[in-house]
């Protein structure tokens, strides 16, 4: 197999995971070149080695968080939970994908923004600024979620939907 990353030694804790930064083997599409430090994972089932997906920076994914596909997770963001980032989606900043969450397609997840419970952001979609989408609330097509936004319950969003507040 050809081996996409490998844990270093360097290591620190948050909150009651133990996470090691990752250091790239190989090129990984745009992401990282051989031997180019990456951000922090727990273990190995935190980051894929199927695919270009990549945590980048000083983020974090740990618990059982997943992130596979295409996907970047970087800047502070932080996986956690049973949440999962996939296809070609970007999650960075000090965005805080958690609980049972989906972030996947071309989706894009910045700022200060927060996705947690079931909350699926999907396709082209965009939540960021200091948005938070929690619940069932499900954000697709290329729908925008800005500003402080709070969606909770069993909403969906989808087609060119923008919601500022």
């Amino acid at each position: 197999m050809n081996e996409k990353y490998v844990l270093t030694d360097e290591a620190r804790q948050v909150g009651d995971h133990r996470v090691r930064r990752i250091r790239a083997l190989r090129n990984v599409g745009d992401h990282a070149r051989a031997g180019h430090f990456g951000g922090w994972v727990e273990t190995e089932k935190n980051l894929s080695e199927v695919g270009d997906s990549w945590v980048a920076d000083e983020a974090h994914v740990f618990a059982d968080a997943q992130v596979f596909g295409d996907a970047l997770v970087f800047g502070n963001a932080i996986v956690s939970g049973n949440a999962r980032v996939s296809g070609n989606a970007r999650v960075g900043g000090g965005v805080w994908v958690s609980d049972e969450a989906r972030v996947t397609g071309d989706a894009l997840v910045t700022g200060k923004a927060r996705v947690a419970g079931f909350a699926q952001v999907e396709d082209g979609a965009m939540v960021g600024d200091r948005a938070s989408v929690a619940g069932r609330v499900r954000v697709s097509g290329y729908a925008r979620i800005m500003g402080q936004t709070r969606l909770y319950s069993a909403e969906w969003v989808s087609g060119d939907a923008r919601m500022w507040a």
